[in-house]
Protein backbone atom coordinates (compact mmCIF):
# COMPACT_ATOMS: atom_id res chain seq x y z
CA UNK A 1 0.00 0.00 0.00
CA UNK A 2 1.29 3.57 -0.64
CA UNK A 3 -0.56 7.15 -0.72
CA UNK A 4 -2.56 8.30 -3.51
CA UNK A 5 -1.11 10.04 -6.20
CA UNK A 6 -3.47 13.05 -5.67
CA UNK A 7 -1.82 12.96 -2.00
CA UNK A 8 1.40 12.50 -3.00
CA UNK A 9 1.04 15.75 -5.92
CA UNK A 10 -0.74 18.26 -3.52
CA UNK A 11 2.50 17.60 -1.29
CA UNK A 12 4.90 17.60 -3.90
CA UNK A 13 3.17 20.79 -5.57
CA UNK A 14 3.47 22.70 -2.26
CA UNK A 15 6.72 22.01 -1.52
CA UNK A 16 8.02 23.14 -4.93
CA UNK A 17 6.21 26.10 -4.52
CA UNK A 18 7.45 26.75 -0.87
CA UNK A 19 9.68 29.62 0.01
CA UNK A 20 13.12 29.18 1.53
CA UNK A 21 13.05 31.71 4.15
CA UNK A 22 12.74 30.57 7.78
CA UNK A 23 9.22 30.83 9.16
CA UNK A 24 7.61 31.38 5.29
CA UNK A 25 5.26 28.05 5.95
CA UNK A 26 2.70 28.26 8.02
CA UNK A 27 3.65 25.10 10.38
CA UNK A 28 7.59 26.16 10.28
CA UNK A 29 7.33 27.69 14.16
CA UNK A 30 10.70 28.11 15.27
CA UNK A 31 12.10 24.77 17.48
CA UNK A 32 11.98 26.91 20.87
CA UNK A 33 8.19 27.11 20.36
CA UNK A 34 7.48 23.62 18.92
CA UNK A 35 10.05 20.83 19.22
CA UNK A 36 11.79 22.02 21.90
CA UNK A 37 8.74 22.04 24.14
CA UNK A 38 7.48 18.67 22.43
CA UNK A 39 11.20 17.42 23.56
CA UNK A 40 10.70 18.84 27.22
CA UNK A 41 7.47 16.46 27.71
CA UNK A 42 9.05 12.77 25.46
CA UNK A 43 12.49 12.89 27.35
CA UNK A 44 11.39 11.55 30.52
CA UNK A 45 9.57 8.73 28.86
CA UNK A 46 12.68 7.62 26.32
CA UNK A 47 13.75 4.23 27.19
CA UNK A 48 16.58 4.69 25.60
CA UNK A 49 17.99 7.88 24.60
CA UNK A 50 20.63 6.61 21.88
CA UNK A 51 18.50 5.34 19.66
CA UNK A 52 18.17 6.52 16.45
CA UNK A 53 15.20 8.98 15.76
CA UNK A 54 12.79 9.50 13.09
CA UNK A 55 11.60 12.57 12.48
CA UNK A 56 8.27 11.50 10.15
CA UNK A 57 7.31 13.81 8.02
CA UNK A 58 10.05 16.20 8.43
CA UNK A 59 9.39 18.84 5.85
CA UNK A 60 11.89 21.68 5.44
CA UNK A 61 13.93 20.22 8.28
CA UNK A 62 13.54 22.69 10.90
CA UNK A 63 12.37 20.85 13.64
CA UNK A 64 14.56 17.99 12.49
CA UNK A 65 17.91 20.26 12.49
CA UNK A 66 16.92 20.80 16.18
CA UNK A 67 16.62 17.13 17.16
CA UNK A 68 19.79 16.74 15.34
CA UNK A 69 21.46 18.72 18.17
CA UNK A 70 20.60 16.52 21.28
CA UNK A 71 20.17 12.94 19.47
CA UNK A 72 23.26 11.00 17.84
CA UNK A 73 21.47 10.28 14.95
CA UNK A 74 18.38 11.72 13.00
CA UNK A 75 16.78 11.03 10.07
CA UNK A 76 14.50 13.47 8.58
CA UNK A 77 11.74 11.40 6.59
CA UNK A 78 9.07 13.27 4.32
CA UNK A 79 6.95 12.05 1.29
CA UNK A 80 7.97 14.81 -0.86
CA UNK A 81 10.94 14.67 -2.46
CA UNK A 82 10.90 18.59 -2.92
CA UNK A 83 10.35 18.91 0.93
CA UNK A 84 13.67 16.76 1.21
CA UNK A 85 15.34 18.71 -0.94
CA UNK A 86 14.51 22.20 1.27
CA UNK A 87 15.86 19.99 4.07
CA UNK A 88 19.21 19.04 2.77
CA UNK A 89 19.81 22.66 1.17
CA UNK A 90 19.33 24.55 4.69
CA UNK A 91 20.97 21.56 6.46
CA UNK A 92 24.24 22.22 4.03
CA UNK A 93 23.60 26.37 4.15
CA UNK A 94 24.30 26.04 8.18
CA UNK A 95 26.78 23.53 7.72
CA UNK A 96 25.46 21.83 10.09
CA UNK A 97 25.24 17.83 8.79
CA UNK A 98 24.23 16.02 11.65
CA UNK A 99 20.88 15.25 9.84
CA UNK A 100 20.55 12.87 7.49
CA UNK A 101 16.90 13.43 5.33
CA UNK A 102 15.29 10.88 2.72
CA UNK A 103 11.94 10.40 0.55
CA UNK A 104 9.67 7.90 2.41
CA UNK A 105 6.19 7.09 1.74
CA UNK A 106 5.68 6.32 5.28
CA UNK A 107 2.42 3.84 4.76
CA UNK A 108 4.46 1.91 2.07
CA UNK A 109 5.31 -0.98 4.24
CA UNK A 110 8.24 -2.37 3.02
CA UNK A 111 10.01 0.69 2.36
CA UNK A 112 9.21 1.35 6.28
CA UNK A 113 10.19 -2.22 6.98
CA UNK A 114 13.41 -1.44 5.39
CA UNK A 115 14.24 2.09 6.90
CA UNK A 116 13.69 -0.51 10.21
CA UNK A 117 16.32 -2.95 8.99
CA UNK A 118 18.73 0.15 8.66
CA UNK A 119 18.65 1.98 11.82
CA UNK A 120 17.26 -0.95 14.22
CA UNK A 121 14.57 0.37 16.94
CA UNK A 122 14.02 3.89 16.58
CA UNK A 123 12.39 6.51 18.50
CA UNK A 124 9.97 8.81 16.21
CA UNK A 125 8.95 12.39 16.16
CA UNK A 126 5.88 13.27 14.16
CA UNK A 127 3.91 16.31 14.38
CA UNK A 128 0.70 17.20 12.50
CA UNK A 129 0.79 14.30 10.19
CA UNK A 130 -2.15 12.33 11.04
CA UNK A 131 -4.86 14.64 10.56
CA UNK A 132 -3.09 15.71 6.75
CA UNK A 133 -3.44 12.07 5.89
CA UNK A 134 -6.38 10.45 4.26
CA UNK A 135 -8.23 8.55 6.76
CA UNK A 136 -7.65 5.23 4.64
CA UNK A 137 -4.28 5.91 5.59
CA UNK A 138 -4.28 6.64 9.46
CA UNK A 139 -4.19 3.08 10.38
CA UNK A 140 -1.17 1.72 8.08
CA UNK A 141 0.57 5.12 9.32
CA UNK A 142 0.09 4.15 12.99
CA UNK A 143 1.24 0.52 12.25
CA UNK A 144 4.78 2.07 10.56
CA UNK A 145 5.11 3.55 13.49
CA UNK A 146 4.90 0.62 15.64
CA UNK A 147 7.05 -1.09 12.91
CA UNK A 148 10.34 2.06 13.43
CA UNK A 149 9.78 1.90 17.56
CA UNK A 150 10.09 -1.77 17.60
CA UNK A 151 10.87 -3.35 20.96
CA UNK A 152 12.54 -0.89 22.57
CA UNK A 153 11.35 2.60 20.55
CA UNK A 154 9.46 5.25 21.83
CA UNK A 155 7.63 7.61 19.73
CA UNK A 156 5.99 11.37 20.43
CA UNK A 157 2.72 12.10 18.62
CA UNK A 158 1.18 15.50 18.33
CA UNK A 159 -2.28 16.12 16.47
CA UNK A 160 -4.36 18.76 15.90
CA UNK A 161 -7.49 18.48 18.48
CA UNK A 162 -11.49 18.76 17.28
CA UNK A 163 -11.04 21.85 19.07
CA UNK A 164 -8.74 23.22 16.13
CA UNK A 165 -11.22 22.89 13.87
CA UNK A 166 -13.44 26.28 14.34
CA UNK A 167 -9.71 28.08 14.88
CA UNK A 168 -9.22 27.43 11.41
CA UNK A 169 -12.23 27.74 9.92
CA UNK A 170 -12.56 31.22 11.42
CA UNK A 171 -8.96 31.83 9.91
CA UNK A 172 -10.02 30.75 6.82
CA UNK A 173 -13.60 32.74 6.51
CA UNK A 174 -12.03 35.88 8.10
CA UNK A 175 -13.10 39.34 6.29
CA UNK A 176 -9.93 39.23 4.17
CA UNK A 177 -9.72 35.66 3.83
CA UNK A 178 -7.29 33.12 5.05
CA UNK A 179 -3.56 34.23 6.25
CA UNK A 180 -0.95 34.81 3.87
CA UNK A 181 0.77 31.83 5.37
CA UNK A 182 -2.27 29.84 4.80
CA UNK A 183 -3.41 30.93 1.51
CA UNK A 184 -0.75 28.19 -0.15
CA UNK A 185 -2.13 25.22 1.84
CA UNK A 186 -5.45 25.35 0.63
CA UNK A 187 -4.51 26.29 -2.38
CA UNK A 188 -2.24 23.02 -2.86
CA UNK A 189 -5.60 20.99 -2.02
CA UNK A 190 -4.16 20.17 1.58
CA UNK A 191 -6.72 21.02 3.63
CA UNK A 192 -6.65 19.42 7.14
CA UNK A 193 -9.21 16.63 7.45
CA UNK A 194 -10.64 16.23 10.89
CA UNK A 195 -9.36 13.25 13.42
CA UNK A 196 -11.72 12.63 16.06
CA UNK A 197 -9.60 12.84 19.53
CA UNK A 198 -10.81 9.48 20.64
CA UNK A 199 -9.49 7.52 17.34
CA UNK A 200 -5.49 8.84 17.72
CA UNK A 201 -4.81 6.45 20.87
CA UNK A 202 -6.97 3.82 19.01
CA UNK A 203 -5.08 4.01 15.97
CA UNK A 204 -1.69 2.89 17.89
CA UNK A 205 -4.05 0.46 20.51
CA UNK A 206 -4.18 -1.30 16.68
CA UNK A 207 -1.11 -0.82 15.93
CA UNK A 208 -0.06 -2.88 19.03
CA UNK A 209 1.11 0.23 21.21
CA UNK A 210 0.42 1.72 24.44
CA UNK A 211 0.15 4.99 25.01
CA UNK A 212 2.75 6.00 28.39
CA UNK A 213 2.09 9.56 28.28
CA UNK A 214 -0.93 12.19 27.11
CA UNK A 215 -1.67 15.65 27.43
CA UNK A 216 -2.76 19.01 25.93
CA UNK A 217 -0.96 22.05 23.93
CA UNK A 218 -1.43 24.64 21.54
CA UNK A 219 0.82 24.04 18.51
CA UNK A 220 2.42 26.87 17.72
CA UNK A 221 2.29 28.35 13.89
CA UNK A 222 4.60 31.03 11.55
CA UNK A 223 1.96 32.94 11.34
CA UNK A 224 0.20 35.90 13.29
CA UNK A 225 -3.55 37.25 13.88
CA UNK A 226 -4.32 40.99 12.99
CA UNK A 227 -4.07 42.19 16.13
CA UNK A 228 -0.47 41.17 16.24
CA UNK A 229 -0.48 37.32 18.32
CA UNK A 230 0.53 34.30 17.46
CA UNK A 231 -2.07 31.88 15.88
CA UNK A 232 -1.62 28.79 17.84
CA UNK A 233 -3.99 25.48 17.63
CA UNK A 234 -5.39 23.26 19.92
CA UNK A 235 -3.43 20.23 19.93
CA UNK A 236 -3.32 16.66 22.09
CA UNK A 237 0.12 14.72 22.13
CA UNK A 238 1.04 11.41 22.98
CA UNK A 239 3.82 9.01 23.96
CA UNK A 240 3.36 5.58 22.21
CA UNK A 241 5.96 2.40 22.63
CA UNK A 242 5.68 -1.47 24.04
CA UNK A 243 4.27 -1.60 27.85
CA UNK A 244 6.74 -2.65 30.04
Amino acid sequence: MSVTDRYRGAWEGFWREAPAAPGSVFWDAEPARTAGPHLALFEPHLADPDLPLVDLGCGNGTQTHFLAERFPRVIGADLSAAAITHARRTDGAKGRGRASFRELDAVDKSAVQELHNETGDANVYMRGVLHQCEPADRQPLADSIATLVGERGRAFVVELSQAARPVLIGLAQGPEGPPAKLQPVFAHGIAPGEVLDEEVPRFFGAAGLAVLASGTANLATAEYAPDGSRIELPSHWLVVGRSD
